[in-house]
């Protein structure tokens, strides 16, 4: 065995190192080797701690031929596209995209970087120079794309200001979402709460149209798995308008206020949602490309919790 895909059954849920001894038929000692050199992802990252907790129905991953990745180091397989004009990766939850301040050290743009100077990518000796053009929220997992060039910024940049890029996301939701719908508004940065949000009526000046299809993919129970089409891209915009019509994303923490038709909370370890989707015309080819990215671990087993049996 090189690599090697198991769900942890009821059984062994607990530790970790007991989960991976049991599913691989390997020693206690083999089992916390591999987890101490980097070989074990649980729920799609890599895994440190032997005694980390594991759940029914969580992802375990084993590849031997992992190499451990260092605190804050980008493993080759979240990098999903790569050549002179792009960099299209997988950004894992709990990682921003660009520093919130000077104080952030750890993010995306720092960990690229750091890819691609360890690849030798980039001029010896000089900063690899990377281009943001969109962000998407710290807790918030899925497809990002870094520019390597002017012509990449300038013509990506273009796209995303034009709406032209494809992005769609998949959500769980609480309550039950029973058809597709648009959602149209214009978003501030202080809706009267001191939340971002939707203003009714004439929009002042500052505000920033919005818009988002929802569509229902699987009823689950208390939830709904929703595919998010982004027509615009603001800050917070599917917490906002699913939180604003009563189906508040599942660990939604921020936008909610009470209850407000949601439904009974539901534990999730995050935001359930991950931008599973994206496409853009390549700025040096002018060809459409277009990438996929299953949802992570951690967000497939609440689904498989949530599943009606």
């Amino acid at each position: 065995m090189t690599r090697s895909h198991k769900q942890v059954p009821r059984e062994l849920a607990g530790p970790l190192d007991r989960a991976v001894r049991g599913l691989f038929e390997v020693s206690w000692g083999q089992a916390r080797t591999w987890i101490a050199r980097g070989k074990v992802r649980h729920a799609g990252s890599v895994a440190s701690e032997p005694t980390a907790r594991v759940r029914e129905g969580d992802d375990i991953d084993v590849d031997l031929h992992a190499q451990k990745p260092r605190s804050g180091e980008l493993a080759d397989d979240d990098v999903v596209f790569a050549d002179a004009q792009v960099v299209v990766v997988a950004k894992p939850s709990g990682v921003s995209t660009i520093p919130y301040d000077e104080t952030e050290i750890d993010t995306l743009d720092a960990r690229v970087r750091a890819w691609l100077a360890r690849k030798r990518l980039a001029p010896r000796g000089a900063r690899p120079s990377l281009g943001i053009v969109h962000r998407i929220d710290k807790d918030t997992s899925g497809l990002v794309v870094f520019a390597r060039t002017w012509l990449a910024k300038q013509s990506l940049s273009g796209q995303f200001r034009r709406h032209t890029v494809h992005r769609r996301y998949l959500a769980v939701a609480r309550g039950e979402m029973r058809a597709p719908r648009t959602i149209r508004t214009w978003l501030v940065e202080n809706r009267g709460d001191g939340l971002r949000g939707s203003v009714r009526g004439t929009p002042p000046a500052d505000a920033r149209e919005a818009t988002t299809h929802f569509e229902p993919l699987e009823r689950l129970a208390g939830a709904t798995l929703l595919g998010c089409r982004l027509e615009t891209g603001r800050t917070h915009q599917i917490r906002i308008h699913l939180s604003e019509v009563g189906h508040a994303l599942v660990g939604e923490r921020v936008y909610v206020r009470g209850e407000s038709g949601s439904g009974p909370s539901i534990e999730a370890p995050r935001i359930m949602l991950h931008a599973s989707e994206l496409g853009f015309v390549h700025p040096a080819t002018e060809l459409e490309v277009r990438w996929e990215l299953p949802m992570p671990g951690d967000m497939r087993a609440v689904v498989e919790r949530l599943r009606l049996k």
